[in-house]
């Protein structure tokens, strides 16, 4: 689960990565427009805008805050930060995770045992999309039923994130909005009346130095761990489905050698970062690589541009499976760091392993068709398998 959440990129003719690399080069603080955002292109400055949340603000929202309900951990600030992340950290602490590690690589077999070889299908639908679903929605005590209703809740608010924060919402993204709401407030009420041992129970339950969370919290943390809690182990699955059509001797690799899945994982989130950028606000005058930017103005950090940054990757465009060290920023960093790192980066391993272990290729079916840096990844991602 990603503290993240897509921006603008620069324009490129066919490649992003080239537009990318013509900034790190020649224009590593651009301004968008006339009184827009600045992207921010080198590895060394995204770091330090990561790093430093006092400068660097997350709460970027201008819209009133009567408007925006309880604070999200993805945009506040300490204390509202520390003391929201705080009550779910423990849900996603390493050693919770791996308790799930079974349960994962069973619901892995099942999806890719239901995948024909050597026809043509969505890897979205039938493999990215469904297995990090489960995994959140086990958590929050969701219905199998439920998911793909789930999923379409998530990628109508997810895909309209900049025009919550920053406009008017579309009449799509708030009726789902809406629906989710009503969905989860039914369940809190009913485990207030009949309490449940799973992650919204114990939250339902918790009692804070404010006394229990109230309504609007608890759905603030369920909109949060469902929506930002599948799309990075989304984006990574696709990601390494691409790598492996344009690097077919990484399946071989990962085949001879499984015990590679953690450092193609890695690799793989550096390569074909799952958000492209992030944003900020600052909370002060700044200058960054020589660039003047005032209090109040918004920064986007341009995350898949720093993981392909030569002045910190030797062979930066170049996929290595055993890269070592690899300091990408695929999964943010400082505070705002993805939540839910060791559960994407468990999903992301048990995947490729696994599809390595039963496939002798993963081809896209239309590789010229098929975008990069996309929000979560690409919302269908035709693929055989063989």
């Amino acid at each position: 689960m990603s503290e993240t959440t897509e921006q603008s990129e620069p324009q490129a003719d066919v490649n992003p990565y080239q537009g990318f690399k013509f900034l790190r080069d020649h224009a590593p603080v651009t301004q968008l427009e006339a009184d827009g955002p600045w992207q921010v292109a080198r590895h060394a400055d995204v770091h330090a805008i990561l790093r430093d949340h006092e400068t660097y603000s997350s709460e970027v929202s201008i819209r009133p805050p009567e408007e925006r309900g309880a604070p999200s951990m993805l945009f506040s600030d300490p204390p509202v930060h520390h003391r929201l992340r705080r009550l779910v950290s423990v849900a996603f602490k390493p050693s919770q995770i791996a308790k799930q590690e079974q349960q994962i690589r069973q619901r892995c077999g099942d999806l890719l045992d239901a995948m024909p070889k050597d026809t043509e299908l969505d890897l979205v639908q039938a493999l990215a999309a469904p297995l990090p679903v489960m995994v959140i929605a086990e958590m929050l005590g969701v219905e199998d039923g439920d998911m793909a209703t789930f999923k379409a809740w998530s990628d109508e608010i997810f895909s309209n994130i900049g025009e919550i924060l920053f406009g008017t919402p579309s009449p799509e993204s708030e009726r789902a909005a809406e629906e989710m709401n009503a969905y989860f407030l039914q369940r809190i009420n009913d485990i207030r009346r009949a309490p449940k041992d799973h992650l919204l129970g114990q939250l339902v339950e918790t009692e804070t130095e404010d006394g229990k969370l109230d309504d609007e919290e608890l759905l603030s943390f369920c909109r949060l761990l469902l929506i930002a809690g599948n799309e990075t182990t989304t984006g990574l699955i696709t990601a390494s489905a691409r790598i492996f059509h344009e690097e077919p001797q990484t399946l071989g690799q990962l085949k001879e050698q499984p015990e590679l899945a953690g450092s193609f994982v890695e690799e793989a989130l550096r390569f074909y970062s799952p958000f492209s950028a992030t944003v900020r606000r600052t909370s002060k005058d700044v200058e960054i690589a020589g660039q003047r930017i005032g209090a109040g103005e918004l920064v986007v950090p341009l995350i898949a541009s720093a993981n392909r940054d030569e002045r910190v990757f030797e062979a930066a465009d170049t996929f290595r499976i055993d890269r070592n060290p690899n300091q990408h920023l695929g999964l943010g960093f400082g505070i705002h760091v993805c939540l839910g790192a060791h559960l994407a980066r468990l999903e992301g391993k048990i995947v490729v392993e696994q599809m390595a272990q039963r496939y002798n290729s993963v081809s896209l079916a239309n590789p010229q068709t098929a975008t990069v840096g996309d929000l979560g990844g690409p919302k269908v991602l035709p693929i055989i398998v063989a």
